[in-house]
């Protein structure tokens, strides 16, 4: 009975991290081959910007993935940084996903208090966006929301019509 349940309640298009992404959902896509990321809501793309992406191809991993946690000010718990301090490479905002079967807490799209890396191959696997960009993103994007990130010379129009998420 569990088991179906689950079956359900994870199935169900009202369950927000089992569904695919509809026209007027928020989506964001993330571009490896050029270090943009482009968001959509309303079936529009509303914005794109630069980002910063893994030293290597395979440390920002690929795939659709979903918001799981959303944090103002975020702790840097590697090294005991606390939100807020000018030292915290996670800069203002931390907007995490679920990739590779994790909680959120691993992989997110963040501030960063190294603004001149935006653009550049310099991440451990997260992505990393100017803190006024994070910032503007933030609200807008709930949990649940659906994360694409890829590597591919397929625009951003093409991307977002390929997975539903533009009119």
């Amino acid at each position: 009975m569990r088991l179906l349940l689950a079956l359900i309640l994870f199935a169900s298009p009202i369950w927000p991290l089992g569904r695919n992404p509809v026209p007027g959902d928020p989506f964001i896509i993330v571009n490896k081959e050029n270090n943009q990321l482009a968001y959509i809501d309303d079936g529009e793309i509303k914005g794109t910007f630069p980002v910063a992406t893994g030293k290597t191809m395979n440390l920002t991993p690929e795939g659709l993935f979903n918001v799981t946690v959303k944090a103002k000010n975020p702790y840097y718990r590697k090294k005991d940084i606390p939100g807020g301090d000018p030292r915290n490479p996670l800069g203002t905002r931390w907007i995490g996903f679920d990739a590779e079967g994790t909680d959120g807490r691993i992989y997110g799209i963040h501030g960063t208090n190294q603004p001149t890396s935006i653009g550049r191959y310099l991440s451990n696997g997260c992505i990393r966006m100017n803190n006024q960009h994070v910032e503007s993103l933030f609200d807008g994007v709930p949990l649940g929301t659906k994360v694409l990130v890829v590597k591919t010379k397929k625009s951003f129009n093409q991307l977002g019509s390929e997975h539903g998420a533009l009119k």
